[in-house]
């Protein structure tokens, strides 16, 4: 009788093979792993913005024109901080807020969108975005709330739009006794730069603004 059986050669030709089919599961499972990471790092990073960019545009949405049918409603202003570029502050006044037992005022607040330095010292580059409301307008001594919305912001960029260009200062209190019919809200990020040199683009929002007061209409009279 003839026994068959594998030579040093085959067994060193079926473990070659095995090896290169185990390099290749191994590169493929850790391409996987490592793509998972990155997308829960990514979801983790736009969550918080997400959510104020959300809160911001629901403010916009609900903001009311000084002298309109809501008599507390002051003056909208889109203004430089400190004159510094990159670094401006939105305050509207808006009606997206409810009467509650803990809040029996109105539902007119006052809000100021505004970058401050972090303050969390392990945070690295980039400043704060909070969101300041207060809502008893009535009060001989304003108490303000300060929300945290987003860390690792390098710049907030306001600009409202007049029908016909985008202006990035704006104040009702002066020259323009109206809302803009839309505003552009421009958030550039800290975040690292990406592989091959390329930096994070600034997320961007537009909103139309519905409310607008007749103050600067001019009236025909009637002959």
């Amino acid at each position: 009788m003839r026994n068959d059986a594998f030579t040093l050669m085959e067994m060193m030709l079926a473990l070659a093979v095995s090896a290169i089919a185990l390099a290749g599961i191994g590169s493929v499972f850790y391409s996987a792993v490592h793509l998972r990471e990155r997308t829960a790092a990514m979801l983790d990073e736009a969550g918080p913005l997400q959510h104020a960019l959300q809160i911001l545009r629901r403010d916009l949405q609900g903001a009311v024109p000084p002298g309109g049918s809501y008599s507390l409603a002051g003056d909208f202003k889109i203004q430089s901080a400190s004159g510094e570029a990159g670094q401006q502050s939105l305050q509207l006044f808006s009606c997206t807020d409810a009467i509650g037992e803990n809040a029996p005022w109105g539902d007119v607040q006052e809000i100021i969108y505004a970058l401050r330095p972090a303050t969390n010292a392990a945070q690295g580059a980039g400043m704060d975005l909070f969101r300041t409301v207060t809502r008893n307008l009535l009060a001989t001594v304003v108490e303000p709330e300060d929300q945290w919305l987003l860390g690792k912001v390098q710049s907030l960029e306001v600009a409202g739009y007049d029908g016909a260009d985008w202006r990035d200062s704006w104040d009702t209190s002066q020259a323009n006794t109206n809302l803009p019919t839309a505003v552009r809200v421009r958030i550039q990020t800290a975040a690292e730069t990406r592989a091959g040199g390329l930096s994070q683009q600034p997320f961007e929002m537009i909103v139309p603004l519905d409310a607008q007061s007749r103050t600067n209409q001019v009236q025909s009279a009637s002959q």
